[in-house]
This record gives C-alpha cells, sequence and structure tokens, in this order.
C-alpha cells in the first residue's frame, strides 16, 4: 500500500498539486486521468521520489524506490547503449542477475540494436522489460500503452492483470479510457492539481461519458468540417 499525506507540489509560483491524501490499496490497479498538464506524471514522480514535494509519501515496504517498478511517459536511453545491455544495467542497480534474457525477452525486441534508436513502441517495452525482470511491490505506469502495437496492447493487459492477481499495488495513466476501463479497480480524475472524483467499476461509464462531454462539447460545430 501506498499513503499520500497532504502532498503539495508547485514549480515557483505555479501550484501543480495541492494536499492530495490517498491511499493505494494493494492487490488493486488505480487509474489517474485527466487532461494535459493536469499534473498526473508530476505525481507519479513526487511518488518515485523523483520530484521534491511538500507532504508525505509512505508505503508498507521501504524505502519504497527499493521497491518500485516505474514506467515513465518517455523513456531515456543513453546513445550507445543496446537493448540487452539497458536491461542488465537496470538488474545490476538492483543487484538481481539474469541468466536467460533470450527467454524473457517476451516483447521480442532487438536487444543487441541500439535502443535510441528503437522506436516508441519498442523504446516503451524495453524500459516495462526491465521493471518486469526483477522483484517490485509497487509499479507506477505513466502511459504504458503510449506508440504501442494493438498485440503487444493486449500482452500488456494481461500482465498489469496478472501483477494485481500477485498483489501489487499498480498506479497507472493512460489517454486511452478503454484500457483503462479493463484493467482498473478504480479511477481518480485529477484537475487542477487535486481529486476531483473517485469512482469505482460500476461508475466509469458515467465518467467516460462526463469526460468526452467536456472534451468535445461545441468543438465540431466550432470546426464547422463537411
Amino acid at each position: 500500500m501506498i499513503h499520500l499525506e497532504n502532498l503539495s507540489k508547485s514549480y515557483g509560483t505555479k501550484k501543480v498539486l495541492t494536499e492530495l491524501k490517498l491511499a493505494f490499496a494493494a492487490g488493486k490497479v488505480h487509474g489517474i486521468v485527466g487532461a494535459n498538464g493536469a499534473g498526473k506524471t508530476t505525481l507519479f514522480r513526487c511518488i518515485a521520489g523523483l520530484e521534491k514535494h511538500l507532504g508525505k509519501v509512505s508505503a508498507d515496504r521501504e524505502p519504497l524506490k527499493n521497491h518500485l517498478g516505474f514506467l515513465p511517459t518517455d523513456p531515456y536511453f543513453f546513445p550507445k547503449i543496446t537493448g540487452r545491455e539497458y536491461l542488465l544495467l537496470h538488474a545490476n542497480a538492483r543487484r538481481q542477475k539474469i541468466t536467460n534474457l533470450d527467454q524473457q525477452n517476451i516483447f521480442d525486441l532487438p536487444l543487441d540494436e541500439y535502443a535510441k534508436y528503437y522506436s516508441t513502441g519498442m523504446q516503451k517495452k524495453l524500459a516495462l522489460s526491465a521493471i518486469l525482470l526483477v522483484p517490485n511491490q509497487y509499479y507506477i505506469l505513466d502511459e504504458p500503452f503510449n506508440g504501442v502495437d494493438i498485440q503487444s496492447n493486449l500482452l500488456i493487459t494481461a500482465i498489469i492483470k496478472q501483477l494485481r492477481k500477485a498483489g501489487k499495488t499498480i498506479l497507472i495513466s493512460s489517454h486511452i479510457f478503454a484500457t483503462l476501463k479493463e484493467v482498473c479497480d478504480t479511477i481518480y480524475q485529477l484537475q487542477d492539481g487535486k481529486i476531483a472524483q473517485t469512482v469505482d467499476a460500476t461508475q466509469f461509464d458515467r465518467l467516460e461519458s462526463e469526460m468526452t462531454q467536456v472534451t468535445i462539447g461545441k468543438r465540431l460545430q466550432q470546426l464547422n468540417l463537411k
């Protein structure tokens, strides 16, 4: 479980997150939705310990970062590192020895090519593979389906469900609401740095309808498509 107590974050005078109080239970998938700039990535980075913030982040396993698999929106890769070297480096940082890497290459990635020249989807799958190859209790997946092909989308969905079954605590964001509806137990709508509403599976359709209406509204009419 991960607890947030009065978590706040500002960049200069711009307040991004305001006194968030949340508890993310184990064995559940927690979705975070919101418009661009709502603070989703900032929230994830604060939980992961990559951003200084006010308030407290705690977990039942400390330090949290030693038990966390964090998949950023845009993973970074050194210019001259192959996919294989990236995975081994990540495992070594956690003092894990991997002996059957090719067998565990479930996304069929070209591991001996430079990761920097992978496509966006392949880079996402490489970064996800890295956090799956070492033991973690908590997972933060920021846009895991972004740029990923349909087959991998299905596999990632199955992986998330398996992690939930294994009792992991999973936080996920996605602009594809259908994927969140399929895997999440709870969805939190982040708006203006605060949680506007929290909904369970029985209310997912209502939330999707509300967000669609707010997003689209009369904008299509304004565009005057013919």
